[in-house]
């Protein structure tokens, strides 16, 4: 149409033109219609007709568009009600006073015979429906038009008589507009499921028996990314190659072999890279398909499961860590304890007290790569170049990473790369193990290609190293203490003396490995009238602070007793009274023994014991 029809301002033709382009190519939809459709303005012009509505009239298009439709089509009189309204004019005035559409009603309207020059017997049934504006006007109306004559003329030869009087016509109208309003209905249920369809946020397919599309939703087009054309009559095999031999395919031949509907959740691969969740719903036409995107649900649940392996992982190695034992072996279990949640193998190296490193432990997740494996950490120390990511991080004490093929290039002996290049491709980061005062080693993580790249994980791993670098580090700080209180305590208990008519031996033994340092002490000594005095002692506790007290209260006893030269009782009860003046905090025991002899004793070879005891379990 070129030019504005009578009645239609520029303005609805430019949301006519606009109307166009959002509804998908309108004048081929419009076209496309296979009832005849008449569009009119509200003042009866004709702005369009579909080809079906030109066929039935035959009449060209020119001859209609901008013209009244009553002045093309005058109405019959018979049509005419006592106030001389045509019914078809009374029908668009209800539409436009109503702006409701109006059920189908019969008429006769005579057209013209090309052929002949004669006017033909026709019979419509007609159907107005309004089309609103923005404002809620009507803009245009909508004329749908249902030739009937054959269906009359069956009626009347059915009565037996043409024309069998305004009773006989009555009854057909009647029935004609029940029938109408039945085929309306079902059209009017038929646009509310395919409004229903079109609004569903999930996608919806339907396909037939041989596996064709057939219908198409919105959703539909925006989850695949597949517009109607590109699907419909097509078969899904081929629209979407990637259901084939899988998850989906399984679920759809079995609904449509077994009539029982299936739900799977499956993935579909690049392009669309989603998850999804299809209910597969068999019906006598085919199969339907109502699936939803659920990648942001499947992905944050893998996320959270992978947290949850993370931090048993950590409570695993933590619980290693705090148990009773040697720390070194339990860092030496970290390897097996972080394989396979965050890697496919991992070794552990540490410097040794020399300062050189060496793998200490390693694990691979797959029992059949493992001698494999073995075999390249046997000598990829040896191998490895400064630049590589081990002695990188080593070095500068954070992460560096490579992959097996950057590695094995850098590695100067040919046997280490071929067995490091026959495990496959991975990803290889190094974590240091840090202490207080610098690396202790280097835990190394591998991970095949194809598994996430996740971030969390090598920040969890850094996390282990940490840990096995505190752990290591404290470890060695107390056994440091520890040797420096033991041998401070040892050199408290000094050798004992040799007196002529006496031998004496010692042993100190702890009681338990744990306690290596302590409130325990013996002492021998001689007083000055010759007398030999000894002594079993204990200051309660097995730590540096016990050791330290039993050292002051040994140097008291010996003072006492050899500036004194009193008997056991009385060095003891003078060993009380100085802690209790000097505010020693301790709770001590001992017992104090004295071997006296006189010259007549010594010539029949007798010597007297003299003892005295201060909580201390007797030993004689």
């Amino acid at each position: 149409m070129g030019h504005n029809p009578p009645g239609l301002t520029m303005a609805d033709r430019d949301c006519r033109e606009g109307a166009r382009v959002e509804d998908r190519d309108y004048g081929r939809l419009f076209d496309a219609l296979p009832s005849p459709h008449l569009v009119l303005t509200p003042d009866l012009v004709v702005v369009d007709a579909n080809p079906a509505y030109l066929d039935m009239v035959g009449t060209a298009r020119g001859a209609l568009v901008g013209h009244p439709v009553f002045e093309v089509f005058p109405p019959p009189a018979a049509t005419a009600d006592v106030d001389g309204e045509p019914q078809l004019a009374r029908s668009f005035r209800r539409v436009l006073e109503t702006r409701r559409p109006e059920p189908s009603f019969v008429a006769r309207y005579d057209v013209l015979d090309p052929a002949t020059g004669t006017m033909r017997e026709r019979w419509w049934s007609h159907v107005v429906v309004p089309v609103l504006g923005e404002g809620g006007g009507v803009q245009l109306l909508v004329q749908r038009v249902d030739e009937v004559t054959g269906y009359v003329r069956a009626q009347e030869a059915a009565l037996g008589t043409e024309g069998a009087g305004q009773t006989s016509l009555d009854t057909m109208h009647a029935e004609l507009y029940a029938r109408s309003l039945e085929v309306q209905a079902a059209r009017d249920a038929e646009l509310r499921t395919a409004r229903a369809l079109e609004a569903m946020p999930s996608g919806f397919f339907s396909l037939d028996p041989e596996w064709r599309f057939t219908l198409v939703n919105a959703a539909a087009e925006r989850l695949t990314r597949r517009s109607r054309d590109q699907l419909l009559g097509r078969l899904i095999w081929e629209a979407f190659p990637d259901t084939v031999g899988n998850r989906f395919e399984r679920a759809y031949r079995a609904a449509a072999d077994t009539g029982v509907p299936q739900t799977i959740e499956a993935y579909y691969p690049a392009p669309l890279d989603r998850w999804f969740e299809v209910l597969c719903w068999p019906n006598p036409d085919g199969l339907s398909l109502y699936f939803a995107d659920i990648t942001d649900r499947t992905r944050a649940a893998e996320q959270a499961a992978r947290m949850s392996a993370r931090l048993a992982v950590l409570a695993r190695v933590n619980d290693a860590l705090v148990r009773p034992g040697g720390v070194e072996d339990a860092v030496r279990s970290i390897p097996r304890l972080v394989v396979p949640t965050l890697g496919d193998a991992c070794v552990l190296s540490l410097l040794d007290e020399t300062g050189r490193l060496r793998d200490v432990s390693w694990w691979h997740a797959d029992p059949e790569r493992r001698a494999a494996f073995a075999g390249y950490v046997a000598g990829r120390l040896a191998a490895l170049p400064d630049d590589a990511p081990l002695p990188t991080s080593l070095s500068t004490g954070e992460p560096a990473r490579g992959t097996t093929s950057s590695v094995a290039r850098l590695l100067t002996d040919d046997d280490v790369a071929r067995r490091l290049v026959d495990l496959g491709e991975s990803h290889i980061t190094a974590l240091a193990v840090r202490g207080r005062d610098g690396v202790l080693g280097v835990l190394t993580v591998y991970s095949a290609v194809d598994r996430a790249d996740d971030a969390e994980h090598d920040a969890m791993a850094q996390t282990i190293a940490d840990r096995a670098g505190a752990a290591l580090d404290n470890a060695r700080l107390v056994g440091a203490q520890t040797a420096l209180a033991a041998e401070l305590q040892r050199s408290l208990l000094t050798d004992p003396p040799e007196p002529d008519h006496l031998q004496i031996a010692v042993r100190y033994v702890p009681a338990v490995a744990a306690a290596q340092v302590g409130g325990d002490w013996y002492d021998a000594f001689l007083q000055p009238e010759g007398a030999t005095m000894l002594v079993i002692g204990d200051v309660a506790g097995h730590d540096t602070t016990a050791a330290a007290i039993m050292g002051q209260l040994r140097g008291l006893l010996r003072g006492i007793a050899t500036y004194s030269g009193a008997g056991p009782l009385e060095v003891l009860r003078g060993l009380d009274a100085s802690m209790s003046t000097l505010m020693v905090p301790a709770l001590a025991t001992a017992a104090v023994v004295r071997l006296e002899q006189t010259p007549a004793d010594h010539e029949q070879g007798l010597a007297r014991m003299v003892w005295a005891n201060a909580g201390h379990p007797r030993r004689w």
